[in-house]
């Protein structure tokens, strides 16, 4: 016993320690799941396996022993959208949400620029930024899409000649996930009649979540920003700019003083 002891290596310990909390994480994570049942499953073809081979019982034995040399792909066959949750999860250590941060204020520039030539062109447009509030109801009834943020992608979408430039779209962190999505118009008495249906919706946004919602007018070409049901403008691409970078920037020093 003492032999066997002084025969371990730190390293052995770190080994083992890693395994276990590798697979106790895999255990919760299929725990629930359809992915648990299958395991059972290949626990009772391991079992068949041993039952077959000791009763020499050949073919089903070839039969399990050929489908076991085939194992990894039919593990990622089978577990497939518990791989891609695993994955997720692992995008959202710190050090990966840091990164995802610094994406999201660079996709800020090009909301900016996008914003400030669809206003030089009198092209009417409304984007609305996710925030702590999730945007799903809204992104339900508008076109789903999944691209990164740039202003040559925006510049399509809210194109006149485009099928999905009614309504608005809906940016979360650095990605574009939905377009011509229709937003509660707000009612209230304070609100100036002069304001058009698309200011309208940007405010109603506004008040009914934390998002920050751009609004370009088609009649002026200028550029307005939704939040907390106030509305500011009009904005040039300085003060739009520097609105949004502090309100993210905000944001982020928020979720790291949260995970510290």
């Amino acid at each position: 016993m003492i032999d066997f002891v002084r025969q371990v290596r730190w390293q052995d310990l770190v080994d083992v320690t890693l395994m276990s909390i590798i697979l106790y994480r895999l255990l919760l994570m299929i725990k629930g799941t359809k992915a648990a049942r299958m395991l059972m499953g290949l626990g009772v073809l391991l079992l068949a396996s041993f039952v077959t081979r000791y009763f020499g019982i050949y073919t089903v034995d070839w039969l399990i022993q050929s489908f076991w040399a085939q194992i990894v792909i039919a593990l990622i066959i089978l577990f497939q959208p518990e791989i891609r949750k695993a994955l997720a999860q692992m995008g959202e250590t710190k050090f990966l949400r840091a990164l995802t941060s610094a994406e999201e204020l660079k996709s800020l520039e090009e909301i900016v620029r996008a914003a400030v030539a669809l206003a030089n062109r009198r092209i009417g447009a409304i984007i609305a930024i996710e925030r702590e509030t999730s945007l799903k109801d809204f992104v339900e009834i508008g076109t789903p899409l999944d691209a990164r943020v740039s202003k040559e992608i925006l510049l399509s979408i809210f194109h006149p000649t485009s099928p999905i430039h009614d309504g608005a779209v809906v940016i979360r962190g650095n990605r574009i996930i939905a377009a011509g999505c229709f937003l509660p118009i707000t009612m209230g008495p304070s609100i100036s009649k002069s304001l058009g249906t698309r200011h309208r919706a940007g405010l109603g946004l506004s008040e009914e979540t934390d998002a920050v919602v751009i609004i370009v007018s088609e009649e002026t070409g200028a550029i307005s920003l939704a939040l907390k049901g106030e509305l500011k403008g009009p904005l040039d691409m300085g003060k739009l700019r520097d609105i949004l970078t502090d309100l993210f920037t905000e944001k982020a020093e928020r979720e790291k003083s949260h995970h510290r």
